[in-house]
């Protein structure tokens, strides 16, 4: 399947939903940015969460591909080993439509994980730039990003347009990385 029938793949309306999660997330995350403001390192520049590795839901590319075309069309990503987006200065060059997992970045996070004996335990954390500040098994819940329900809701919504589970590296969204595709004849 081409980016073009990717693209197509994913309707309008998902497109607009994708928006107002990620409109919801700034929202709900606003207090916990407030809160640590004074400990959070991000600001424009910092791109010490910014890797390379990073893989989207394919609904949240399909944002950026219909938002971004000529960027990912004609435009060079980041050299190897920080994110494609970036640009010269470390800036992100789609800040505005950046995907769910980069609005959470550098905030002091928690999740619920197992340990080998299957026992659930939240676990926390937050960018090393950041650790300054209250120790973060001292915080209540609410002072720290949840990881998990918006990441269930991106899950399900990609789920409906048949692509469950499937992720997309940032970098393979430029023309310039992206393996090129060959069709081959159907083997009898």
């Amino acid at each position: 399947m081409s980016d073009d029938d990717t693209l197509e793949a994913v309707s309008d309306s998902t497109i607009a939903w994708v928006e107002r999660l990620h409109g919801v997330v700034d929202e709900l995350s606003a207090p916990v940015i407030a809160r640590h403001h004074g400990r959070l390192a991000c600001r424009a520049g910092c791109a010490g969460c910014c890797a390379d590795d990073l893989t989207v839901f394919d609904i949240e590319a399909a944002v950026l591909r219909k938002r971004y075309p000529e960027l990912l069309a004609t435009g060079t990503p980041h050299a190897p080993g920080a994110c494609a987006f970036l640009d010269e200065e470390d800036r992100c060059r789609v800040y505005r439509d950046r995907p769910y997992v980069c609005r959470t970045q550098g905030l002091p996070l928690r999740w619920l994980d197992e340990d080998e004996h299957g026992a659930t335990f939240e676990a926390r954390d937050v960018c090393p730039l950041s650790a300054e500040g209250e120790a973060l098994e001292d915080l209540p819940a609410d002072a720290l990003w949840t990881l998990g329900p918006f990441e269930q809701r991106l899950a399900a919504k990609q789920a409906e347009q048949g692509a469950a589970g499937a992720r997309v590296p940032l970098r393979s969204l430029f023309a310039s990385v992206a393996p090129a595709r060959r069709r081959l004849p159907v083997a009898e």
